[in-house]
């Protein structure tokens, strides 16, 4: 089982005990607004769900979501992680990286060394030579965190599923390979 830890952080596969603290991030506004349609998820259909379609990933890619553990509390914060965009053809075949924290958890760089971990492991320990991320457009914490992991801006479109704008970022092995530390 793939586990990695980062100096604030361990990024794990799910448990039944993340479902009530996950549902509780999936239920706030503020942190779905830039989701989807911006619609918040109940407990036992939507967060439920998404946690087993996550395991799914991890069984028939060799990669997926991480739960986002915070070291030295223990506490869910959000998740982190690769999938497969099957929501937007246009970009496939492609892998995704995406992360959500709760609100408690923003302003502090979480998601930055969470998604460099992440990012990370994707490039190197299962040799993908190219990610993308998907933002809407006007989310612009998401934007700064792709910019922070070297990602550039390779398109614009809109999301099929909801009709809003968003944005495709990339960056491939070899532009990280040649970043400074």
């Amino acid at each position: 089982m793939t586990t990695l830890h980062t100096p604030r952080l361990v990024l794990r596969r799910w448990r039944e005990s993340d479902v009530a603290p996950l549902t509780t991030i999936n239920s706030d506004p503020e942190v779905m607004r830039w989701i989807g349609d911006g619609s918040v998820r109940d407990q036992e259909e939507q967060t439920r769900g998404s946690l087993a379609m996550w395991e799914h990933g991890w069984e028939t890619e060799g990669f997926g979501l991480f739960a986002v553990e915070i070291r030295a509390t223990g506490e869910l914060a959000g998740f982190t992680g690769l999938s497969v965009p099957h929501y937007l053809p246009e970009v496939l075949p492609a892998v995704e990286i995406g992360w959500r924290l709760g609100r408690p958890f923003w302003g502090r760089g979480l998601a930055t060394e969470a998604a460099r971990a992440a990012l990370d492991f994707g490039l190197t320990d299962r040799g993908l030579e190219r990610i993308v991320s998907i933002v809407q457009v006007g989310n612009d914490a998401s934007e700064r965190v792709m910019n922070k992991l070297g990602m550039r801006v390779e398109r614009g479109t809109v999301d099929p599923a909801c009709g809003r704008a968003i944005r495709v970022h990339a960056v491939t092995a070899a532009a990280t390979a040649d970043r400074s530390p």
